[in-house]
């Protein structure tokens, strides 16, 4: 194990909240693979205390970062869960498509079928802009159609348009040009980008 990671680790255990959050931060931007174990039993211990959602965000999307596959069942079992702080479901979303063993497309259309959360698909949303992926047009057609049945503003529509600078243009230029009625900043600048194809590297939480 990198020395690196020890002091880290050892944090992930430490009886201050804010002080395994920060280790759970420094975790994900680091996403080393062998972080993964310690990671999941920090969550584990974690999960039982609402008061501390933020570092459980933070633990979620480390164990993402660090592709741990092994934690996704008990991350599937927290996305069925009742949490207080919904931000959780947008890390939870976002980690099932880092770490779904099939195709990453068809867990995020999973999740917008199941519809168990909106904030899970936010977090699926947001893993396919990060990620970058490239759906096939009858999945744009699936995504789209879920952005579709959204207010002008909403935010899950956001990060659809943030995933669409590498698709097929014309699959996607209605849906673009409905979404050029909204009155948000961000919606404009990632607006811009998808028509121009250029990804920008955006920074959620």
């Amino acid at each position: 194990m990198s020395s690196s990671l020890e002091p880290l680790l050892e944090d992930l255990r430490a009886k201050q909240s804010a002080k395994r959050r920060a280790a759970a931060k420094k975790l994900r931007r680091l996403a080393h693979a062998e972080a993964g174990p310690h990671l999941l039993a920090a969550l584990k211990a974690e999960v039982s205390d609402p008061r501390t959602w933020e570092t459980q965000y933070q633990m979620v999307m480390a164990l993402g970062e660090c592709g741990y596959a092994e934690s996704s069942p008990f991350i599937e079992e927290l996305s069925l869960r009742q949490f207080e702080a919904t931000m959780i479901y947008v890390a939870i979303g976002d980690v099932l498509v880092r770490l779904s063993s099939g195709s990453k497309i068809t867990t995020i259309i999973s999740l917008i079928d199941q519809a168990r959360h909106r904030m899970l698909i936010d977090g699926a949303l947001r893993a396919m802009a990060m990620l970058r992926l490239v759906p096939t047009e009858a999945e744009i057609l699936r995504v789209t159609a879920y952005a579709a049945t959204l207010p002008g503003n909403d935010g899950n529509r956001f990060w659809i348009i943030a995933a669409c600078p590498g698709w097929p243009a014309k699959a996607t230029e209605q849906f673009l040009t409905d979404c050029a009625e909204a009155d948000r900043p961000d919606f404009q600048e990632a607006l811009l980008l998808a028509k121009s194809g250029k990804y920008k590297t955006w920074r959620p939480l």
